[in-house]
């Protein structure tokens, strides 16, 4: 395997429950939906759940003009002019109409907490470093999807201002196939439903020495699309389905040294519904699924953890399943009792929810799918990243993203040991597929 080092530290409610202000022009106010209502409840230093997109292009990037890109783009995006609400039932947003958060050079770690007090109120930021701009993202606004919508926008107007003749006739118009839908899609196709789809019962978790605090690992690993097919043609997997496998594997080698475990090793797997319920909303609409694997004897091959999990994974992501985890979701907002209670008891309840929810899982590992971009800015774009922030019980995981004819696998950890990470990479080393490692460097300081 090719290794090398990059810098990257540089690297039903109504309007009387949303509480609107009273002024010379009503203010646009929006529902959050389903999902996001737990976000606000379970965020902090430690836990941000804020996710980041990036995107490299072949050229430095200029602070001013992708400022003033930021500034044009923004007021035509009603899913990020927001400012998050609280109250007295539940939280709400409300158009934020502030300027245009500043654009900073890249001098800390991904993924922090976002402090709306001191980013003009806005749930999102954006940064830069060398050849990179980077979308940070609370993940109450939207998930993978709406993100990268808005960052490649946000990138063509940029490439707009730098290159004029890319322009043309369009001027600083959107992508006549960028969505602006703020539907919320967890509503719409909810049925009604009374079985609990979720995991409670506790996984294995991955403990040891933490790295420093406010230290965040970074780990990509470029792959070749064709020789990741080629793999998983030999295995009857698919790519999402092999690399899952070669996390759980490499969990369960590094880990618990290939021997038996009372907890099964569950890890988490987020799925884009947009496709199943033919949606193009730029809310979040998502829900987790979960590969499970139950290492009850020694020395499992490779071959039984895959089958192991490929089985959990096509049981569960279907369209008649994804609809009932998420319907059930939506049923518990339902009752009018429900909606009536006080938000602060509502958050103690989601606080509760969630870490039976969280602790049931060894890790996560999420495919925001292939990225593309128009033909005009494909020469000044060199490569799409994205990753995830730790959650409670959670110090490791993997985010999925492929861009031309590459994938990338990228790690994000706060564990000082990377063994993991050395397993999964060598196990598709050891397939037959080229890996080239690039990493932050925060386990060589």
């Amino acid at each position: 395997m090719k290794k090398k080092s990059v810098d990257m530290v540089h690297a039903d409610k109504d309007k009387s429950e949303a509480g609107p202000a009273s002024c010379s022009r009503e203010i646009r106010w929006d529902r959050l939906d389903n999902t996001a209502h737990l976000f606000p409840v379970i965020a902090g230093e430690s836990m941000s759940n804020v996710y980041r997109i990036s995107v490299t292009l072949t050229e430095t990037v200029q602070p001013q003009k992708l400022q003033e890109a930021l500034d044009i783009v923004l007021p035509k995006f009603d899913g990020f002019n927001l400012r998050l609400r609280q109250g007295v039932f539940w939280y709400y947003f409300e158009e934020n109409g502030k300027p245009a958060p500043r654009v900073r050079e890249e001098n800390t770690f991904p993924c922090r907490f976002i402090y709306q007090n001191r980013n003009n109120s806005y749930m999102f930021r954006v940064t830069y470093y060398k050849y990179r701009i980077n979308l940070e993202v609370f993940h109450v606004l939207t998930d993978g999807m709406g993100g990268i919508n808005f960052l490649k926008e946000l990138t063509y107007q940029y490439l707009r201002l730098v290159h004029p003749e890319l322009k043309g006739d369009r001027g600083d118009a959107l992508n006549s196939d960028t969505s602006l839908n703020r539907e919320d899609s967890f509503l719409k196709n909810y049925r009604k439903s009374s079985a609990r789809g979720y995991q409670t019962k506790k996984a294995y978790l991955i403990r040891g020495e933490r790295l420093n605090p406010g230290e965040f690992g970074i780990m990509h690993g470029y792959m070749r699309i064709s020789e990741l097919k080629e793999v998983c043609r030999r295995y009857g997997v698919s790519i999402n389905e092999y690399l899952v496998s070669v996390f759980t594997w490499s969990v369960y080698k590094e880990c618990l040294n290939k021997m038996p475990g009372k907890k099964p090793i569950r890890v988490a797997v987020p799925v884009n519904l947009r496709p199943y319920f033919d949606s193009i909303t730029t809310k979040n609409f998502f829900v987790m699924v979960s590969a499970e694997f139950c290492p009850s004897k020694d020395d499992y091959t490779f071959e039984e953890v895959l089958a192991a999990v490929q089985t959990s994974l096509e049981k569960q992501i279907n369209k008649e399943n994804l609809e009932k985890l998420f319907s059930y979701n939506v049923s518990n907002e339902k009752p009018l009792i429900a909606r009536a209670v006080p938000l602060v008891l509502k958050n103690i309840a989601m606080r509760v929810i969630y870490t039976q929810s969280a602790l049931a899982n060894t890790a996560t590992v999420t495919n925001v799918g292939k990225v593309t971009v128009d033909e005009a800015y494909k020469p000044y774009v060199e490569m799409i990243h994205s990753c995830l922030a730790m959650s409670k019980g959670q110090h490791i995981k993997g985010n999925i993203c492929s861009y031309g004819d590459t994938l990338v696998f990228t790690f994000s950890y706060d564990l000082a040991d990377v063994s993991v990470q050395r397993c999964f990479f060598r196990k598709a080393a050891e397939d037959g597929i080229r890996v080239e490692i690039e990493s932050n460097g925060v386990n060589y300081e």
